[in-house]
């Protein structure tokens, strides 16, 4: 899905270790033959050629329905802040990213009406999906990776190793430890710099944690810097210099959960990582100066680093 996929593992001994890789690596290939809308034939992709067509519905894959059923829920969690249906903005502006050129508002409010998870209807029964609006595009992009990792350390789990992480382009999921150490340490990035970490270090172990920002995604216009992760109330980027890292049970929960609060006030932010038993942290930029926002949660998990 256009992104680098890592596994670190403690196995018995080297040729364990390369076999069980190789599954792992085989099952993440047939998963993003199911997400990918960067592939012309990939399940999502066909499912969408079926929308707005009078009487067609598409009967897809456990895989893809166990992931529509999880995104409408955090459509409905998230008071729409995380829409799986945003496809068609999404490809506007990574073609505009990738031209340098910044669409007409006009272009924009056109796409914007063809949003909405709503207008996807399910049939657990027969697993068939029914795409009500025509020319609707699914773009799984901001929950498929962290899906991808839970299943992934599922069958690493399921091989007998008690250590590994997965790091599906920083949407991290571990189990266990590394040998002698109480946990894994996870480093993150001050807002707008790929390169400085913040000064503590999350220490975790049969977690998941993922963040959100703009480092290496974004367009410039008017000055201003506008994030690649889409607002579904405006069609446009974000534009504040926002990081938003989550901690979660599971890594799909932690993948979207980082794109709905990066959208939703701060309030209802904290509120729905609470309900869903999860930690967060917002750091952001303010005129050049940090602020961070976590929950007690989080800081269960933060702690300063060494020297």
């Amino acid at each position: 899905m256009g992104s680098p996929f890592g596994i670190t593992m403690y196995a018995r001994d080297s040729l364990q270790a390369a076999t069980i890789s190789q599954r792992c690596f085989s099952l993440v290939d047939s998963l993003v033959l199911i997400f990918s809308d960067y592939i012309d034939s990939s399940e999502v992709n066909r499912l969408c050629a079926t929308a707005g067509k009078p009487g067609q519905y598409f009967i897809v894959s456990p895989a893809l329905f166990e992931l529509l059923e999880i995104s409408l829920q955090a459509y409905r969690l998230s008071e729409r802040s995380f829409d799986i249906t945003l496809g068609p903005l999404s490809r506007l502006w990574r073609r505009a990213r990738k031209e340098k050129q910044w669409p007409a508002d006009s272009t924009v409010t056109a796409k914007l009406q063809l949003i909405g998870s709503d207008k996807i209807v399910l049939d657990a029964r027969t697993r068939k999906v029914v795409l009500l609006e025509e020319y609707m595009q699914l773009d799984f992009g901001g929950i498929a990776q962290g899906y991808i990792a839970d299943q992934v350390i599922r069958l690493i789990s399921s091989a007998g190793i008690t250590g590994a992480l997965v790091d599906v382009s920083g949407d991290i999921i571990c189990i266990g430890t590394p040998p002698g150490a109480a946990g894994w340490n996870i480093g993150i990035n001050v807002p707008d710099n790929g390169e400085q970490l913040l000064t503590k270090t999350l220490h975790i172990q049969n977690k998941a944690v993922t963040t959100s920002g703009n480092i290496y995604q974004y367009m410039v216009h008017d000055g201003k810097k506008y994030s690649h992760v889409i607002d579904p109330r405006t069609g446009y980027g974000l534009t504040s210099s926002r990081n938003v890292t989550v901690i979660a049970n599971d890594c799909t929960t932690a993948d979207w959960l980082t794109k709905a609060c990066s959208i939703m006030p701060l309030k209802k932010a904290r509120k729905l990582s609470k309900r869903l038993q999860a930690g967060f942290l917002i750091a952001e930029l303010e005129n050049g100066k940090l602020k961070t926002y976590s929950n007690r949660l989080f800081r269960n998990y933060w702690k300063q680093s060494a020297p």
